[in-house]
């Protein structure tokens, strides 16, 4: 078995062992031409960082029930009148309240029935908010105003400041791309000497969602306002790094 073999075989198993600890990378020497690094080491390796939410996003329902169709349709247009007003005068605009879902049907429970007809309504809306400390608030405004179910809040992060956080998670994972790198290199009797190329293979960001919300146990004290509990929101983000290595 001639040296390069040899070479070849131990590289190979190093990367294996590196792929049960948690090393995501390859050792590669190649008899390269101009445009090719003579000895290469490739990591993949990951970072995350976290900050707190500055934005959220309310999904609360107004619902109807009635006998007739156009009944409930029309409960749910007053209730959507009442609902943008009343959010608008506490200080949303038009384009902070939107319709996700508008639904109106027979009840299951009925459909089989033809003397007891029962409609089901839904207008179920999603209320984006900057200002993550009025959330509880906006809650309160939602269900004195007709919304009968709170049902997902969803704390996220600006376009800067996912910029921004995004930025420290690629330093971590390059962070931990060079640890891992070093450590191929040392097991390989190789030394890094330079970045040859480096690339983003996959990122994105992870909101803090709360799932469910009983409006019914909202209310509180006269005059309070719903506190409602956040979580920080986090970024992961995986780097793909070609390193130059010569011989020890």
């Amino acid at each position: 078995m001639n040296r390069r073999l040899t070479a070849l075989i131990g590289i190979a198993a190093l990367v294996a062992l590196a792929g049960c600890s948690g090393l995501a990378g390859t050792a590669t020497p190649t008899d390269g031409d101009e445009a090719q690094l003579e000895r290469s080491i490739e990591v993949t390796a990951a970072g995350e960082a976290t900050s707190a939410p500055d934005r959220a996003t309310l999904s609360v329902a107004v619902t109807a029930t009635g006998s007739d169709a156009e009944a409930v349709r029309d409960e749910l247009d007053a209730g959507d009148d009442e609902l943008r007003s009343a959010l608008t005068e506490w200080g949303l605009s038009d384009d902070n309240i939107r319709t996700e879902e508008y639904d109106v049907r027979e009840s299951y429970e009925t459909r089989d029935d033809p003397n007891r007809t029962r409609y089901e309504g839904v207008h179920r809306y999603a209320i984006e908010l900057d200002d993550v400390d009025a959330v509880g608030e906006v809650i309160d405004v939602a269900i004195d105003a007709g919304a009968d179910r709170v049902q997902r809040i969803q704390f996220g992060l600006s376009e800067e400041t996912e910029r921004e956080v995004r930025e420290e998670a690629i330093a971590t994972a390059m962070s931990n791309a060079d640890a891992d790198a070093a450590a191929l290199a040392n097991a390989s009797d190789l030394e890094v000497v330079g970045v040859y190329e480096v690339s983003t293979s996959e990122s994105g960001s992870q909101p803090y969602v709360r799932e469910s919300y009983d409006a019914a146990a909202g209310g509180g004290d006269a005059g309070a306002s719903t506190s409602v509990e956040t979580g920080d929101v986090s970024v992961r983000v995986s780097v793909n790094v070609v390193y130059e290595a010569v011989p020890a």
